[in-house]
């Protein structure tokens, strides 16, 4: 019989040290894949976000905000989309619910007293705990002299306040003459507080003479008045081309609007933008101006700019009405530059640029933002 002869080599290897190695290879080969895939990805992210080694976005000496697009009126809106809610919009359906107090009047100390007693049927203003946090702000109109809040009240939609507020020298004949406003809001630790609704009620159909009224009032969404006007703004352009250098000036604001309907209004700011195409390269804001509606500001704000770029830069101007309650309001926009919308905004800035070293000041009407 012939002899069988072994050639494999000459160790022999447990199934223990050969899973081993089975193991490492695998090991290798899924680093290797995914180390080539981090550098082809990085790749790509470098192209889409590096600019062409030749951009003039690279000669500006101001950081870029890729965060924030140059609005315009007209590309916000989709074709036959309108800016105005139809009649029938689902934000007006939506209930917010009631409010329920009582008016009473003290005669020997003529004093009007009113009870907010408690609130049934509020939305929910946390997602996370599906609930609210109300409080209510009620001001008596027109004079707003007098104004108070309630605590706040935590979790709840249906809150029970029944805090009484007595107003001291109010003539009962002047009565009739006021309306009392209730805005009633959901406290928010981490930013402004989110506002519900309010209730609007003229004491001219109620008479407490008799006695303490009870009244139960729906909430309403808050109405924001428009207007026509949206007032004007008087800014100051100067360019200095040797140092390139341009200088703004917003000089002063005038006829703005009470934007809304308790005519608390009227701490305005201006908020300057500065545009390189549509991408947003500086921003600066002036102080905000307490109680009135012909603000004067007089203040600079000084932007390095290349000559050869300033028929792509814009600058916008912002008009805000600060409220340290709720959310700011924009009263109006003006812009200047490249992508101005109205023909003065257009002819200042081929002013300022025609006519270098000297300052160009002039009004212009806000526009709606």
């Amino acid at each position: 019989m012939a002899e069988i002869t072994n050639i494999r080599p000459g160790f022999d290897m447990s199934p223990v040290v050969a899973g081993l190695i089975g193991a490492s290879v695998l090991v290798v080969c899924v680093s290797v894949t995914v180390f080539v895939w981090t550098c082809c990805h990085q790749q790509t992210e470098k192209k889409h976000k590096n600019p062409p080694s030749g951009s003039c976005l690279g000669q500006l000496p101001i950081k870029v905000d890729y965060g924030e697009e140059l609005r315009s009126p007209i590309a916000s809106l989709t074709p036959g989309e309108s800016k105005t809610s139809s009649p029938s919009s689902p934000e007006e359906d939506v209930m917010l619910g009631s409010l329920t107090f009582s008016v009473d009047y003290n005669f020997p100390k003529k004093a009007l007293v009113v009870t907010i007693q408690e609130a049934h049927g509020l939305p929910v203003m946390d997602d996370q705990t599906q609930g609210s946090d109300p409080y209510i702000k009620m001001t008596i109109l027109p004079d707003k002299r007098h104004r108070v809040k309630t605590r706040v009240l935590r979790k709840t939609l249906d809150p029970v306040f029944d805090e009484t507020f007595t107003f001291y020298g109010i003539p009962y004949s002047q009565l009739q003459d006021l309306v009392l406003h209730f805005l009633v809001l959901s406290f928010d630790r981490f930013s402004r507080d989110d506002v519900i609704g309010e209730v609007m009620v003229p004491l001219a159909g109620v008479d407490p003479s008799t006695g303490k009224v009870q009244l139960t009032r729906d909430i309403i969404k808050r109405n924001i008045q428009k207007c026509i006007s949206r007032g004007e703004l008087q800014v100051s352009l100067s360019y200095q081309p040797v140092a390139q250098r341009m200088t703004v000036v917003v000089l002063k604001a005038r006829h703005l609007p009470k934007m809304d309907i308790t005519g608390l209004s009227g701490n305005p700011y201006v908020k300057v933008n500065v545009y390189y195409g549509r991408k947003r390269i500086a921003k600066k804001k002036t102080h905000v101006k307490k109680c009135t509606l012909n603000p004067v500001f007089n203040e600079s704000f000084i932007y390095d700019i290349p000559t050869d770029l300033l028929p792509d830069i814009s600058i916008e101007f912002l008009v805000i009405d600060f409220d340290r309650t709720t959310k700011n309001e924009v009263v109006g926009r003006l812009i200047l530059g490249a992508h101005s919308v109205t023909a003065s905004g257009a002819e200042h800035w081929r002013e300022v640029c025609e006519s270098p070293r000297k300052s160009v000041a002039k009004w212009h009407s806000l526009s709606e933002y």
